[in-house]
């Protein structure tokens, strides 16, 4: 057991301080968020281009370090070297929180261990921004964030989610929000409550309400552009044993690997993709294995 006390005792050590920054609107930067941004001795950042654009805004003159997935392993012993030599570390995202979604866990994890004092700031989340004016329930929720790209690994991941009676947060990219909208009518089945926030605080802040099937339909026609925020409502029937619908465009590979994910076992789930298909079952067993 491990006991922080952030703001009592003397301490010979620096603290890791967690900025949150804006996810659009620069108006929504904190005065404690720009203060800390000023007094500590470095800011380790996501990407410093960006971060220096949110510094220049306002006048903060500390220097910065980069740090994300692809230097963290030797960048971290580098700020641990800082703060252990007493001076304080502010890190920030590009936007939102620090380590959702974006870099910065590994860094809390190694000040953990070396009992380093880590101190977040409240601040803009995208997600918790966009749930309580989405009219889905706001609690109990669960953050997601980014599903699989794979369409096989993705269908696996929400057949998992199925029983989940929580709204659902999820972060996409406008370029595949529209087909992972279809592989949840799947699953959860087209009569699903959800709601698309793009834009979230910016000019074109955009909200869409609706069905799982009318969402589909609606980016079909209309493709939509900017960072977006998916939420789902949960399951309002988990106590009932639900069979994901099965679109046309679902291979039967598909079927029988969902179905799989869902707990059945390989022969049961060839059995009922072959009822739901009204084919034989050994047809379903010869496509399912390639024979």
């Amino acid at each position: 057991m491990k006991k922080q006390q952030s703001f009592k005792g003397v301490k010979e050590v620096g603290t890791l301080y967690l900025v949150p920054t804006p996810i659009g609107n620069l108006e929504d930067m904190t005065f404690r968020s720009v203060k800390t941004l000023q007094e500590v001795a470095v800011i380790a950042s996501e990407d410093t281009r960006n971060t220096q654009k949110l510094l220049n805004h306002f006048e903060i003159q500390t220097p910065q370090k980069s740090l994300h997935e692809h230097n963290f392993q030797e960048r971290i012993p580098q700020l641990l070297g800082i703060l252990k030599a007493g001076q304080s570390i502010a890190q920030v995202s590009d936007a939102g929180m620090p380590s959702i979604s974006d870099p910065g866990h590994e860094l809390v994890c190694a000040c953990i261990a070396e009992d380093i004092p880590v101190v977040a700031l409240p601040g803009p989340t995208a997600g918790l921004t966009a749930l309580i004016a989405s009219g889905l329930a706001p609690q109990p929720n669960l953050f997601y964030g980014f599903l699989p790209r794979k369409k096989n690994e993705q269908l696996k991941e929400l057949t998992a989610l199925l029983p989940e009676t929580a709204t659902m947060i999820f972060y996409e990219s406008p370029h595949r929000i529209g087909e992972t909208i279809k592989h949840m009518a799947t699953v959860f089945g087209g009569e699903r409550g959800a709601v698309i926030c793009r834009e979230l605080t910016k000019l074109h802040e955009e909200y869409l309400r609706g069905t799982l099937t009318e969402l589909a339909a609606y980016l079909t026609e209309q493709p939509i552009k900017g960072e977006c925020c998916l939420l789902v409502a949960g399951n309002p029937n988990p106590a009932e044993l639900m069979t994901p619908p099965i679109q046309a465009e679902v291979s039967v590979k598909e079927q029988v690997d969902a179905l799989i994910a869902s707990g059945l076992k390989p022969n049961a789930a060839i059995k009922e993709v072959a009822q739901r298909l009204s084919r034989k079952k050994q047809d379903i067993y010869g496509e399912y294995h390639g024979l």
